[in-house]
């Protein structure tokens, strides 16, 4: 038995030192004919290329840009990029790709962070961190800048082996979100393409057309030129010298402040409103902290969190041009107008307190907010992030994550989100309560990025704590006895729309919108300051996506806490009865400590609400309230009733809305339709969101026994909500009355099949790059603001 296993072992080992030495042999070929590589090699040549207005750089603007945006980035951006190549700016698509995997829950040590424009600078410094060029760092020649090139090759062998004629991909195609990822070296590439003759680029999506190839072809041939950025106009350099040197004042009070901005802005993309000219993409700018202060360039402090020790006596708080193609799946926009820097001015300069001195960056002071910035007044704090609280919640998935099922199947598939109004905080005792339990309040990132689960104990017992003195203090802070009412509420000062919103859970992504969208929901939260701070530290601040499996475990646990405290305080305003029973339906089948920790720790259940209800059905009915009291707020973005379609059209789209139970399971979570009308050639767009019900989300694991797939329903939307569409329908208005009815019919998968026979664009259609270029230019042009590329690394095959 010994012998057999030493065997075996001697076997593995010739295998791995024979596939080593193809490597070795393979680089000793393209040594011996191009040279070794160096990164010295393409920066030299790039040195002589001519300026902004060159025939090369207008080359690469006008033609080769379009195609990589559109071809390309839509799989390569952000950190589920395959093999870590981003080919979204030319920076990351000279830093090239890397074997490791960035999503990685089980690694038991925090992985060494791989930012674009922060952890590294430059080629040189991301090849001594692993990462492999895709284009020629051999001899400048047309023959070697082709055939030392990775991305030159991938695309070659998309010419040789196009997708085959089928409608489905078959089992040489991995499409799975979490598929294994063959990331060859140029050494590596001939063993590659003998064993994926069909994983050219762009992988299990058509090829690119004759011009297309030529096009990029041409451009690594002739050396793969990326020209500089243009320089700031004269209005954005005035516009960012102006709020750069506001956000660096030298007092104790700015100098908190300004961190405290920094802190909840670094994931958004920042633009100037009021010099954007109307219905073009305005310049996006990501707020970094910096060694040089304005006036100098920019050198980024590479922390991994934003509250982490700067190692420097003075940070300087910079706008840095974002400097990647806009994608919608990392797509926060923060507008900068006067009428804001006004408000930031009141609530943070005038307001009448004291800074004694700055706040220490030791772990367990900077990860709570809560102990950090005690000397800002809570109702400034609260203020600031109510203003853009869509902004504030969409960082949750939008921020440091793209995407994470860790986060989010901890949140159901689609709730409604209301707000304490911030008058409630504006108080000394409220002041001195959150005071009185910050210990209570701290956070799993105070453990930093290699953290231990168990640890997850103390802070279950400390949040019991907080929720019980918290009820104690509502209890006998109010006065007379009263109790919370719709009118404590934030009705969003009579003019922001962001006093309510609506969140779509999408597997592992998911989407954050303005206002009361789609039919009542199962549940809803109420967010007061302290848990609107906690999401953001949990969730955005505070969360390292390279990070070990105890910190993101810690996470998701600690979400749990979250998630119950917002429902707890949604429920509050029922009656008691009414809650005991809402509190079983949102968790059935779950065990008895939940239940004795919901019921027993998060909230007694007992007081009464302040509402007095008139019907039977208290939830439908404490709906109703809300939406009276918030209605001057709501937002009319997604409405179908706005389509500009027929009436006819609009009520037959709208029967799509009643699919639900098994009907509405065999759907995708995110179906884009593109309509195209009778009387006009512009497209219009449409979103089917299916909402996956669970008996409850409180389960880390096998998420699929809690799903309830008989309570699962859509929602639909006018205009393109989510960022990863998983199928793609096409009809013209003529044909809707006949798409509406084969929806309807769909019991099976098999109807399901048959019904995208006659209305999907597949990721296999003939044409489906041209509906691909037609459905994001109709996205850019009715939201140049918001809008952004799609990520295609969800599309089906079905």
């Amino acid at each position: 038995m010994q012998n057999t296993h030493s065997r075996w072992i001697k076997i593995f080992i010739a295998v791995i030192l024979v596939c080593s030495g193809c490597a070795t042999i393979a680089n000793l070929d393209f040594n011996k004919l191009y040279g070794h590589e160096n990164t010295e090699n393409r920066a030299a040549a790039s040195v002589t290329q001519a300026t902004l207005e060159s025939p090369a750089t207008s080359f690469y603007q006008t033609k080769v840009a379009p195609v990589i945006e559109g071809r390309c980035v839509v799989c390569h951006a952000c950190y589920d990029a395959p093999c870590q190549l981003k080919m979204s700016s030319p920076e990351g698509i000279e830093r090239g790709a890397n074997k490791e995997m960035v999503y990685h829950g089980s690694r038991i040590l925090a992985a060494t962070p791989n930012r674009l424009f922060m952890d590294a600078l430059g080629a040189k410094q991301w090849r001594y961190r692993g990462f492999y060029p895709v284009l020629n760092e051999r001899e400048q020649s047309p023959r070697a800048n082709t055939q030392s090139s990775v991305l030159a090759k991938m695309l070659m062998l998309k010419k040789q082996h196009p997708l085959p004629d089928e409608k489905l991909l078959d089992e040489r195609f991995d499409v799975s979100i979490d598929r294994s990822q063959q990331c060859p070296t140029i050494a590596e590439f001939d063993g590659y393409a003998k064993s994926q003759a069909f994983g050219g680029m762009p992988y299990a999506l058509p090829e690119l057309t004759d011009a297309e190839h030529n096009i990029l072809m041409s451009w690594i041939d002739s050396g793969a030129y990326m020209p500089a950025r243009a320089p700031l106009t004269d209005a954005q350099a005035q516009a960012v010298d102006a709020l750069e040197q506001f956000l660096n004042g030298d007092s104790l009070k700015m100098q908190l402040s300004a961190r405290y901005i920094y802190e909840h802005l670094f994931s958004s993309h920042l633009y100037f409103s009021e010099i954007t000219e109307p219905d073009t993409q305005p310049t996006f700018f990501n707020l970094v902290r910096s060694k040089t202060p304005s006036g100098q360039a920019i050198d980024v402090i590479p922390s991994r969190r934003p509250f982490d020790d700067p190692g420097v006596a003075r940070v300087y708080y910079r706008l840095q041009p974002v400097m990647s193609t806009i994608v919608n799946k990392t797509h926060q926009p923060y507008a900068i107008h006067q009428e804001l820097t006004d408000k930031w001015q009141k609530w943070f300069v005038d307001a009448d307190y004291r800074v004694t001195e700055l706040p220490s960056y030791k772990p367990k002071v900077a990860a709570n907010p809560l102990t950090a910035f005690t000397q800002l007044p809570e109702n400034s704090r609260y203020r600031f992030m109510l203003e853009r609280a869509q902004n504030t919640i969409m960082g949750y998935i939008k921020g440091p994550v793209c995407r994470g099922q860790v986060a989010l199947n901890v949140i159901n598939d689609r709730f409604w989100v209301y707000f304490v109004k911030p008058e409630v905080v504006d108080s000394p005792k409220i002041s001195d309560f959150y005071e009185s339990q910050k210990n209570n309040l701290r956070l799993p990132a105070e453990h930093e990025s290699t953290a231990l689960a168990v640890t997850w104990l103390e802070y279950a017992s400390r949040q019991g704590d907080y929720m019980r003195a918290r009820n104690k203090f509502m209890a006998t802070a109010l006065e007379d006895g009263q109790h919370f009412t719709e009118k404590d509420i934030w009705a969003g000062d009579g003019d922001n729309d962001n006093a309510t919103l609506t969140v779509f859970r999408h597997f592992d992504n998911a989407t954050v919108i303005k206002g009361l969208v789609g039919k009542p929901p199962k549940t809803a939260w109420v967010i007061d300051y302290a848990l609107l701070e906690r999401i953001h530290y949990l969730l955005v601040a505070g969360f390292d996506v390279y990070g070990n499996y105890g910190h993101q475990l810690m996470t998701r646990l600690y979400m749990d806490f979250l998630r119950m405290e917002g429902e707890s305080n949604f429920l509050a305003f029922l009656p008691p009865d009414t809650r005991h029973k809402e509190l079983a339906s949102w968790y059935q089948h779950a065990g008895p400590e939940l239940t004795e920790f919901v019921e027993g720790k998060i909230n007694p259940f007992d007081q009464p609400s302040g509402i007095q209800f008139t019907t039977k059905d208290h939830k439908k009915e404490l709906y109703s309230i809300f939406a009276e009291h918030v209605k001057d707020v709501q937002p009319n973005r997604y409405r179908l009733q706005d389509s500009e379609l027929g009436d006819n059209s609009k009520a037959l789209l709208g029967q799509l809305a009643n699919i639900k139970g098994t009907s509405a399971s065999i759907l995708p979570e995110l179906s884009m339709i593109m309509v195209l009308p009778t009387d006009s050639d512009e497209p219009e767009i449409f979103t089917l969101v299916r909402n996956s019900a669970h008996f409850n989300v409180n389960s880390l694991f096998s998420e699929d026994a809690n799903r309830d797939y008989a309570n699962d329903d859509v929602t639909l939307v006018h205009g393109l909500l989510g960022s990863y569409p998983d199928v793609f329908w096409r009809v013209k208005e003529t044909d809707l009355a006949k798409l509406v009815a084969k929806a309807q019919q769909i019991k099976s998968e098999q109807d399901y099949q048959a019904f995208l026979d006659l209305f999907a664009v597949r990721r296999t259609a003939k044409d489906f790059w041209q509906f691909s270029d037609k459905l994001n230019q109709t996205f850019m042009k009715h939201s140049p603001i918001e809008g952004g590329l799609l990520d295609y690394n969800r599309l089906e095959n079905r």
